[in-house]
């Protein structure tokens, strides 16, 4: 079994004043090879934040990489989900463009299990 590595990164700073966010991020592979469900949860949970999300492969820069996925919240403060369709699994940057209530971009390294390592 893999386990995912999370990395958080703030890419812009944040106002004088204001609390930095942070995010979790936890996938799983659907029936479809390589199209995960994520849900991601943000702390501290924030109203009227809008999160883009797109990922790349940082061991072949410009040769993996996925369009703009508008992610959609929950019921749940704070947590969002959508679906991520990669070319490959393996190590992924995965970044969180942050709109609205919050601003800046999170990345968050994870690793995507293979489907033989889906579970059953």
């Amino acid at each position: 079994m893999i386990t995912p590595i999370a990395v958080l990164l703030l890419a812009l700073p944040c106002p004088a004043g204001a609390q930095q966010v942070k995010a979790k991020l936890d996938c799983k592979l659907t029936d479809t090879d390589f199209v995960y469900d994520c849900r991601i949860r943000l702390e501290p949970p924030n109203a009227g934040v809008r999160i883009s999300v797109d990922a790349d492969m940082p061991s072949m820069p410009m040769a993996h990489n996925t369009d703009p996925v508008q992610a959609k919240p929950t019921k749940v403060p704070g947590e969002y989900r959508v679906q991520l369709d990669l070319e490959m699994p393996g190590e992924w940057a995965v970044k969180l463009h942050l709109s609205g209530a919050a601003r800046g971009v999170l990345v968050l390294n994870y690793v995507f299990p293979e489907a033989d390592d889906r579970p059953r």
